[in-house]
């Protein structure tokens, strides 16, 4: 007679990553991945090496070069050389760069002559991202860049961990900065797996963006919730796993692959290209030119245009590596971007640190109604350019969902319409104050697209003819206001308007507004910051969007 078969146990991860809580060094592998440089001396004594007489290179650097490249002993001695220079001074850099996260803390010490120890408080993280270079992307390493609320400088880069080791550094970070574990200690449950429970039974659906009705982004359903699994993260590898989950989280749209293309290809830089032999062509037809002559120069300048070259190239890779593989998601901990190509990015905003949107839509665009919409970040002092997307391109739908994602709650009964008439619309339409008559002579084509409208919960400024702009900053994160009146603007009775925000590519300014206007602009833009200071805090955003009821 056989035994009943007993049910099969689920396997437990073999492998299971932990933030440490001791001081605990870089993988030693670090000072290797950020060796470029020396591949980068090589490659340059190899290209003046080959290079023809006619490139217009130095005659200096030439023979240089000629001499390194015919004594193959100097050149096998020079790279050891530098090899050994460059493993020596990253093992030191190596043996003192440390790091450990407490209860109220992520710390960093390093330095060889001078010493730094810095240490970002949870309450003032502003992002944490898990970036992959390509070669350590091969290799399956990970930088870990933690954002905190300061200057300069002031972030915290681990360069370079396990990527599970990131992970897991990430999730806790994360976790505690949230408060989950401060809610658990006072009774409340605001554990992940509640969270997913919640979804699961009640089968909330996402709400619409901006005010829409009955629309959902894609993939609002609780089966969308992902990232979890067993309560821990996998990272892919056989039975790797990391001690504290990742938050689950909710995917609300994508960026496919064709579009994105499509994008760069309607884009003014690659029309300049297309159309740059028929501008030649017509110089050559119009101006006696000799055909010899232009080439004659193009190769006597070559190593001045292969950088230009090189730079234009690059501009198209970086709108499609930066752009490859958009996913956009909101969590308990936040708003989750994941991008990129040869470097992949994994960001992680909190929620309230967006402090102002841009949507812009060029001419090339406006057939097909595609927008691009970016942000300032508080707290990214040095990067940027490269945390500033919030939707490299998308449909209408797709910009008002990204609206959504930072501003759930515009303050308006139709916010979607609202938002559709400022993206497009002209003059007063859509409640808008639009800049007076008198600013035609200051700008003779586009002054009926600009103006300015407040809602409960942002303030809205709308420009452009050729190139459509909208600007929308939450009152709550306006850092300052300005007005300012040249002379010809003080003779018309305008001035112009500005919002400042904190450092990115948005710069909300509303221009040529009539002085009265501008003035009550001024006032009531002021006191609604103030206002909104007072009431916003991230657990209402988290209510907005879904992820946690009132309360819980």
């Amino acid at each position: 007679m056989t035994e009943p078969s007993q049910p099969r146990q689920p396997s437990q991860p073999a492998r299971i990553y932990r933030a440490p809580r001791e001081w605990t060094r870089l993988h030693p592998v670090s000072p290797l991945l950020g060796g470029w440089a020396v591949f980068g001396v090589v490659g340059t004594i190899a290209l003046y090496n080959v290079a023809p007489d006619w490139a217009g290179a130095e005659e200096d650097l030439v023979e240089a070069a000629h001499w390194l490249w015919g004594s193959l002993l100097w050149v096998i001695l020079a790279a050891v050389v530098i090899v050994g220079m460059a493993i020596g001074i990253g093992y030191l850099q190596w043996r003192v760069d440390e790091y450990r996260l407490s209860d109220e803390a992520i710390e960093q010490r390093k330095g060889v002559l001078f010493k730094q120890h810095k240490q970002a408080r949870l309450d003032r993280v502003q992002a944490v991202d898990v970036v992959q270079p390509l070669l350590a992307r091969i290799f399956g390493f990970a930088v870990l860049k933690v954002e905190v609320a300061g200057g300069e400088n002031s972030g915290i880069a681990l360069e370079y961990l396990r990527l599970g080791d990131a992970e897991a550094m990430r999730n806790e970070l994360l976790a505690l900065a949230a408060g989950v574990k401060r809610a658990k200690a006072e009774g409340r449950d605001a554990s992940v797996s509640a969270v997913v429970e919640a979804d699961a039974v009640a089968g909330s659906p996402q709400p619409a963006p901006v005010g829409g009705e009955g629309e959902e982004p894609a993939d609002a359903s609780a089966a969308s919730l992902r990232d979890v699994t067993g309560g821990r993260r996998s990272l892919g590898g056989p039975g790797a796993a990391t001690e504290t989950a990742a938050a689950p989280e909710r995917e609300v749209y994508t960026v496919p692959i064709g579009r994105l293309l499509q994008s760069i290809v309607l884009s003014w830089p690659f029309l300049w290209i297309c159309t740059l032999p028929l501008w030649v062509g017509l110089v050559v037809w119009i101006f006696p030119i000799d055909v010899n002559e232009i080439l004659a120069v193009a190769g006597a300048s070559l190593f001045t245009v292969v950088p230009a070259v090189l730079g234009l190239l690059g501009y198209f890779w970086s709108q499609l590596s930066g752009g490859f593989g958009f996913t956009a998601a909101i969590s308990e901990d936040g708003i989750r971007l994941r991008h990129g190509l040869t470097e992949t990015r994994r960001q992680t905003v909190p929620p309230g640190r967006v402090q102002a949107v841009q949507f812009q839509q060029s001419l090339l665009w406006r057939k097909k109604d595609w927008w691009r919409v970016t942000i300032n970040v508080a707290g990214y002092q040095d990067d940027q350019a490269a945390v500033s997307t919030l939707l490299p391109v998308g449909t209408r739908q797709d910009a008002l969902t990204a609206l959504w994602l930072v501003l759930p709650d515009l303050g308006d009964p139709d916010a979607a319409g609202t938002v559709s008439l400022a993206l497009s619309g002209t003059g007063d339409e859509g409640g808008f104050t639009p800049v007076t008559r008198r600013a035609r002579l200051f700008d003779p084509w586009q002054w009926r697209h600009r103006g300015v409208r407040a809602t409960d919960r942002a303030l809205m400024i709308r420009r452009g003819w050729l190139v459509r702009d909208m600007f929308v900053v939450p009152h709550e994160r306006t850092q300052s206001l300005g007005l300012t009146q040249g002379p010809l603007q003080r003779w018309r009775g305008v001035a112009t308007f500005t919002v400042h925000s904190t450092n990115g590519p948005v710069s909300p300014v509303a221009e040529h507004l009539d002085v009265a206007d501008a003035w009550a602009l001024l006032d009531a833009q002021a006191q609604r910051a103030a206002e909104g200071r007072r009431r916003q805090t991230p657990e209402q955003w988290m209510t907005a969007v879904g992820i946690r009821e009132d309360g819980a």
